[in-house]
């Protein structure tokens, strides 16, 4: 049987890497050897997982240098060799071992006004958004964002400007823009147009290239930077 050698990140932000052999079998994922460290040579080892199925996004490291879903990500494709290094997401602190620390990231969501406002009661029936609707359909896929963070950890603005909102949060703010059933437009977009709004996107596509669900957060982006300045040639920002 082969093996691979897998340096694994251990420890909090000044932490190193260590070296384990796991046996490689066919149709293994990365999730698979983090799983085999875990349970047969380091019960010590810290990683995050829920789903496994590319459901939840919760077991997103960096793998070989690029974020990755591990569950849905096939050792034979990624692996340099019999080599494979595995980190915690990039821009994020971190917990221990592979575990990132969200919180950051889903600051920025709030920051971004990616909360949901509804003038509704409960006493209202319900309302109708028509599936064909020109603003339904430009976020037919932006809505199928899960939070992942991959897109983030890979965005090269972030890594220069931690202040930046990011393509999720950003993505989000899209989303609510065009839903016709939101109250908050006009606050959404004045906390995205700042200095580390979506005008600080260099549309490098980093964001695009990297989601597991093959969204494109860079489209989104570049539809607010029109809402934006839309709003701001009528006086409304």
């Amino acid at each position: 049987m082969s093996t691979l050698r897998v340096r694994v990140w251990r420890g909090g932000e000044t932490g190193r890497f260590q070296e384990f052999e796991v046996p490689r079998l066919e149709s293994q994922t990365v999730l698979d050897v983090v799983t085999y460290i875990q349970r047969s040579l380091d019960p010590t080892l810290a990683y995050r997982f829920a789903c496994r199925v590319g459901m939840c996004g919760s077991c997103a490291m960096t793998v070989n240098g690029k974020a990755r879903w591990t569950c849905r990500t096939h050792v034979a494709k990624v692996a340099d060799g019999d080599r494979l290094d595995i980190a915690p997401l990039n821009h994020l602190p971190v917990v221990k071992d592979l575990v990132a620390d969200m919180s950051v990231f889903f600051d920025k969501w709030a920051a971004a006004k990616g909360r949901f406002q509804g003038a509704r009661t409960r006493k209202d029936d319900f309302a109708r958004v028509p599936p064909d609707s020109r603003r339904r359909k430009l976020v037919d896929e932006a809505i199928e964002c899960i939070g992942c963070g991959v897109c983030y950890s890979s965005c090269d603005v972030v890594s220069w400007n931690p202040d930046y909102l990011g393509p999720a949060a950003l993505n989000r703010a899209w989303t609510l823009y065009n839903d016709v059933r939101d109250t908050g437009q006009k606050a959404r977009l004045a906390a995205v147009a700042g200095d580390a709004g979506c005008h600080a996107c260099h549309t490098h596509m980093s964001c695009t290239e990297r989601c597991p669900k093959q969204l494109s957060p860079t489209a989104g982006i570049a539809g607010l930077k029109r809402a934006v300045l839309t709003a701001a040639l009528k006086g409304e920002l």
